[in-house]
């Protein structure tokens, strides 16, 4: 190669290294300046009680409707060991579950203490929507009560004792917590990534 086409090739080269080094600094120096403006905003102020427990409540929500939604259908009565409840099973539990405290928060009558049966719900689809009613009716509940009502007193069935509507929901929300933990098991037995493990869009 001729010197003065070797000469030009190392110049185009520098001039790319320049432009890419400049380009990653504007980069780097964009998102710190992201960064710096978030920490001199004023803080986002705190919620207040029925949207603390509102945001907790829909949050667990979210995480179960997605599973149930994404489950392939012909797995929902997979069991990760023989003594355990199938992948519907667990859902249904859950979303029963769910029904003692909307019940409890409304002042109806308590639900039947045993889960409804399997066969009860004839597709995937009944089971997705019986999980999405009952954190809907629930995020409802919780509403309607708003700031004040999140103080209320409510007679926990369980526990046969008195207790804030407060913390009596989000006792239950550790309880689909705990759903949610059994299920990614289910997942991960089954050779499947559950949906809030997977890599963002």
């Amino acid at each position: 190669m001729k010197p003065v086409k070797m000469h030009a090739l190392k110049m185009n080269c520098l001039r790319l290294l320049v432009a890419t080094i400049f380009a990653a600094g504007v980069l780097v120096t964009s998102a710190h300046s992201q960064d710096m403006q978030k920490q001199n905003a004023a803080p986002k102020p705190a919620p207040s009680a029925s949207e603390a427990v509102l945001e907790q409540w829909n949050d667990i929500g979210r995480k179960l409707i997605a599973m149930a939604e994404d489950f392939p259908e012909d797995k929902y009565s997979y069991k990760p060991a023989p003594t355990i409840g199938t992948f519907a099973q667990r859902l249904i539990h859950a979303a029963h579950a769910n029904e003692f405290f909307i019940n409890a928060v409304r002042g109806e009558k308590m639900p039947a203490m045993d889960d409804p049966k399997p066969e009860t719900f004839k597709t995937k689809a009944d089971v997705v929507a019986y999980v999405k009613k009952s954190f809907a009716d629930g995020a409802a509940a919780i509403k309607a009560k708003g700031d004040k009502g999140m103080s209320d007193i409510v007679v926990d069935p369980f526990g046969n004792e008195q207790t804030r509507i407060s913390d009596f929901a989000y006792g239950f929300v550790e309880h689909s917590g705990e759903i949610y933990g059994q299920l990614t098991v289910y997942y991960r037995v089954a050779g499947m990534v559950p949906p809030e493990s997977r890599p963002k869009k």
